[in-house]
């Protein structure tokens, strides 16, 4: 069974260098082993069967179909469950099967272990459940504010409001109001979800599973198994993407209660179908903005109603609104706030974590705000965002003053300054429509756009952030190596990466081996919220350095590292932590809520077919300040990576769900952006150091997610001149405008 590899790489690889990706090559080359790719002799297959319908009562279930079919070893339902039967990421109200009702279209209702995958599926498929269909609440704004609407929740339909509350003169010389729409996001990994789960001589159970947050993972299924936590023993399968989805769990709980109740090993592979279903996604939300300015396009004030659909669970909503709210008026300075920001309950799809993590869908509304009040100040889009750019010692909405640099009206100048693409290609590629050949070059416009966007780095709001770090150097092989051990998931980002850089510039030392992450050593939090830099990293840094200073005593006679190394290993385990953060006020909004900011602006160039409504993105430019930059290569890629995500949501991504049910759960129907679609990018990545993060580096991944997409609605609004108040902007949202 082949589960990770720990990796060495050559010298001169510390931080700022592009050292090579350890798993990079594996990966290009289809060798890497994915969850997907586990096996065991003698393991079964797992498979779930989901609800058909978003909202109704369970009458009967009828399992004996299924147990009857050869081939089959077990079949659960919620009477199985060994221990608690919810479990949860910040509030434990999602049921490991459905008891007595189904709030969502593919809720896990019953589960099958079997000797082959097809045997597994058909026998789910033969479990008889009589249901009782009720009404569907599908809309987050009647759940939010209509008395009369069904409760999804026993507790309500508002999982969180959170106002935000700054000043009061609400007049202004100039106003511009609007609505604004988002759609539901996937996250889009190309690893659907899998694990194997393997029973263990001491009762417990031995998870290898592709996760982002391998502790959390481990305080959610143990309960639920009727475990203590030291029976519970997960470690990081290789991770096809993540992006948030798989902050929460998804089969971990199923393959661990089968595998106990079979004595077998089981594995789960979701097909893609069932990724869509079994994952959380982006919030769709719904915002009216209103903004007032002086003649001359100074903020004067901001006025919002965010309200963002969670679906059926908490999730993670509850921070997804703290986010919307107090990053809701982006990073400009203004005096005058009033936000209400909303996270429902409906019978929708579950939302949770996707990068950008609500600062996302704000990012759209009040850089579409932006460009109105240009130009009805008329100002240029770029200066009216100078005339209100933050900066160091400025406030942002909570009340928290911006303690590091944040050179925003900089950025916005060089990239300003930057040249635009030049005219059109004769290559017919080149044109709206692209290899269709749909045109020819007629009715073709092009526009131009910006956006800016800011979001939180590392979890906010009083959370005990912290990861930790094992770092042991020893001789092998007669030389000094250095292992480093964390819990930290590597889904993609290049966290291994860093970490071996980090170990070689902190103790000098060539060869270091990466150790696969579980849950044998202290948690090193989640892969999200761009934090594994700063927190994994800062780990990294402390442990080494405790094991420099340990080292450097032992030599001071004189020894060398291999004399003194020859009488043991020296090792230390470090746990690292970032300033303490507060809650948001729960009636004002105010309060130092966040560890970190960072910034992005993206220039978009289009060509956009009037007639037929497609667009082509010519060039996005970005610039982007990072405080220290680890690995140039690597840090190119996330800001590549994010603006294609961007622009996925602004031009094509959605899941279409009609009354509560998901319409195109595939890669035929759900469109994410290609490299035919991806346009060249131009790239400035400053460099002004946090004082209070390692290095001084500044999270990257996020970023860039958010600025992408209202910078390219921008620029088709220029090419053509409408609204387009919604993304995505779909082709009818264009061609049928007139």
């Amino acid at each position: 069974m082949s589960i990770a590899t720990g990796q060495s790489q050559g010298v001169g690889q510390g931080v700022g260098h592009s050292a090579l990706r350890p798993d990079g090559t594996l990966k290009v080359t289809g060798e890497f082993a994915y969850s997907s790719d586990l096996w065991l002799d003698g393991m079964l297959w797992g498979a779930t069967l989901r609800s058909p319908h978003p909202s109704a009562w369970i009458r009967s279930i009828d399992i004996a179909p299924a147990l009857a079919m050869p081939g089959v070893y077990a079949v659960l339902t919620h009477e199985d469950v060994p221990g608690t039967k919810f479990y949860g990421l910040e509030h434990k109200d999602q049921p490991v099967l459905a008891i007595d009702q189904v709030r969502y279209q593919g809720e896990p209702v019953a589960l099958v272990a079997a000797d082959h995958p097809e045997t597994a599926r058909r026998a789910a498929d033969a479990i008889q459940v009589r249901y009782e269909l009720r009404e569907a609440v599908t809309d987050p704004r009647r759940a939010a504010f209509d008395p009369a609407c069904p409760q999804v929740n026993p507790h309500g339909n508002v999982v969180r409001h959170q106002p935000v509350r700054v000043g009061a003169e609400f007049t202004a010389d100039v106003v511009v109001t609007g609505e604004y729409e988002v759609g539901m996001q996937d996250q889009a990994f190309l690893g659907p979800e899998s694990g194997l789960a393997v029973p263990a001589e001491d009762g417990g159970v031995d998870l290898y599973i592709a996760t982002q947050w391998l502790h959390v993972d481990q305080d959610q299924v143990a309960p639920c198994l009727g475990l203590p936590k030291d029976k519970v023993r997960l470690t990081l399968a290789g991770v096809g993407g993540a992006f948030g989805a798989r902050e929460d769990l998804s089969m971990q709980i199923h393959a661990s209660m089968l595998a106990l109740r079979t004595g077998k090993p089981i594995k789960i592979v979701y097909g893609r179908e069932e990724s869509f279903f079994g994952h959380v996604h982006r919030h769709p939300a719904w915002m009216r903005y209103e903004h007032g300015a002086t003649a001359d396009g100074r903020l004067v004030y901001v006025k919002a109603e965010i309200v963002l659909d969670g679906g059926a669970y908490t999730s993670s909503s509850p921070a997804v609104v703290g986010n919307a709210a107090s990053l809701g008026v982006g990073p400009y300075e203004v005096d005058n706030i009033w936000i209400d920001a909303y996270g429902t309950y409906t019978n929708n799809p579950p939302c949770g974590a996707m990068r950008g993590f609500g600062a996302v869908q704000a990012c759209f509304a009040y850089e579409s705000q932006m460009d109105r009040l240009a130009e009805a100040c008329g100002l240029s889009p770029v200066e009216i965002r100078v005339r209100n750019a933050v900066s160091q010692g400025s406030k942002l909405a909570t009340g928290q003053v911006v303690d590091t640099p944040a050179p925003l009206a900089g950025m916005l100048r060089e990239l300003a300054a930057m040249p635009l693409p030049g005219p059109g290609s004769a290559d017919l590629r080149a044109l709206p429509g692209g290899v269709a050949q749909t045109t020819h070059g007629e009715g073709v416009r092009r526009g131009v756009g910006y956006g800016v966007g800011i979001k939180n780095i590392c979890f906010s709001e009083g959370f005990d952030d912290y990861s930790t770090a094992r770092v042991r150097v020893e001789l092998l092989g007669g030389e000094p190596h250095v292992l480093v051990h964390t819990a930290a998931a590597e889904v993609g980002q290049g966290l291994i990466m860093v970490k071996s850089q980090i170990a070689r510039t902190e103790l000098g030392i060539e060869r270091v081996t990466i150790v696969p992450a579980d849950t044998s050593v202290g948690s090193a939090g989640s892969s999200s919220a761009s934090r594994q830099s700063y927190m994994t990293g800062g780990a990294v840094k402390v442990a080494c350095e405790a094991v420099r200073e340990r080292l450097d005593k032992l030599r001071a006679g004189g020894a060398t590292l291999a004399e003194v190394l020859a009488d043991g290993p020296v090792e230390e385990t470090r746990e690292f932590r970032h300033r303490r953060t507060f809650p948001m006020d729960p009636v004002t909004g105010q309060g130092d809520s966040h560890t970190q900011l960072a910034l992005c602006v993206h220039r978009a160039v289009v060509d956009v077919d009037v007639e037929l409504g497609l667009v082509k993105v010519v060039e996005l430019a970005a610039v982007q300040d990072v405080g220290r930059i680890i690995n140039p290569l690597a840090l190119e890629g996330q800001i590549h990576g994010g603006s294609a995500q961007g622009l996925g949501l602004a031009l094509m991504e959605e899941i279409q769900v009609r009354d509560g049910k998901v319409l195109n759960p595939s890669f035929t129907d759900y469109l994410i952006p290609t490299i035919l679609d991806m346009p060249p990018m131009r790239l400035s990545i400053l460099e002004n150091p946090d004082p209070h993060a390692p290095y001084g580096l500044r999270g990257a991944g996020e970023p860039p997610t958010l600025s992408s997409t209202p910078a390219i609605a921008a620029a088709v609004r220029n090419a053509t001149g409408l609204a387009l108040t919604r993304v995505p902007i779909r082709p009818d949202d264009i061609a049928l405008a007139g």
